[in-house]
C-alpha cells in the first residue's frame, strides 16, 4: 500500500448483515482520518471490489455465505482485520496465519474499533516513516498494531534529542529530509530517522514524499 500523508484511510467493511455493515461504517466515518467505503455483503465480489476501489484496510467478517472470511484473507493483498463472534482458538490461529493483522470480537463498540483503527494507522505511519528497522522498531510495530503506542512522546518528557529534532523541523520554512535534520541537529542519520519516525507516528510531524537532487523519491518532514 502506498504512503498516506494526506486524505483519509479508506476502509472496506465485509459483512453479510447489511445492518451490521452500516453500523460499522458509521463508526469508521465518525473517526477523523478514516472513510468507510460502501459495505459489501457478498464475499464473492470482494476481490473485484478491492481491485477496483483499492481500500487501505478491510474489516472482514469470518463467517460469510458462499466463501468464508478465512478463505478470502490470503487473496486480498491488502491489510485486513478479522471481525467475528467465533473466538475458538482454531479460528484465531487460522486468521493470524492467513494474514489478519488483528482480531476484533463481535459485537464491539465504537471505542474498541477506534483503538484498533488508530493503532493500525500509527503502524502504517511508522512503516512509512522508517528506513531500516532495528529489532526495537519491529517490536514497536507489533505493539502498535494492537493499539499500544510506546513511541516516545513529543512533549516535555521527550528525550532531549527528540526535542531537538522536533524543534528543527518545526522551525524550518520548508519540509526537511532526514539528512538535513541529522546535519542540523548534529546526530547520525539513523538516529534522526528513528526520532522522525516516532514523531510521525505520534502525529507531531507530517511525512511527505519529495524528490532529492538526483530525482529520487525521499521522505521529507514538516510540522503539522
Amino acid at each position: 500500500m502506498s504512503g498516506k500523508t494526506t486524505g483519509n484511510y479508506r476502509v472496506l467493511i465485509v459483512d453479510d448483515d447489511f445492518r451490521v455493515g452500516a453500523l460499522h461504517a458509521d463508526m469508521v466515518n465518525a473517526l477523523p482520518g478514516f472513510q468507510a467505503l460502501e459495505p459489501v455483503q457478498d464475499p464473492r465480489v470482494v476481490p473485484k471490489v478491492v481491485a477496483a476501489q483499492k481500500p487501505d484496510l478491510v474489516l472482514l467478517d469470518l463467517y460469510l455465505p458462499h466463501v468464508s472470511g478465512l478463505e478470502l484473507l490470503p487473496a486480498l493483498g491488502v491489510d485486513a482485520i478479522m471481525i467475528s463472534a467465533a473466538t475458538e482458538p482454531e479460528n484465531i490461529s487460522q486468521a493470524i496465519s492467513r494474514g489478519a493483522l488483528s482480531f476484533i470480537i463481535k459485537p464491539f463498540g465504537a471505542k474498541t474499533l477506534s483503538s484498533k483503527l488508530k493503532g493500525w494507522a500509527r503502524y502504517r505511519r511508522q512503516l512509512e516513516g522508517a528506513g531500516q528497522l532495528d529489532q526495537q522498531g519491529i517490536d514497536r510495530l507489533y505493539k502498535t498494531l494492537q493499539g499500544a503506542d510506546d513511541a516516545p512522546a513529543a512533549g516535555a518528557s521527550a528525550a532531549p534529542t527528540e526535542q531537538a529534532v522536533l524543534a528543527c523541523v518545526k522551525q524550518s520554512a520548508r519540509p526537511m529530509s532526514v539528512a538535513e535534520v541529522a546535519e542540523a541537529v548534529g546526530v547520525a542519520r539513523a538516529t534522526a530517522q528513528r526520532y522522525l519516525a516516532a514523531l510521525v507516528a505520534n502525529e507531531a510531524l507530517e511525512l511527505q514524499l519529495g524528490y532529492g537532487t538526483r530525482g529520487r523519491p525521499e521522505h521529507r518532514y514538516l510540522s503539522r
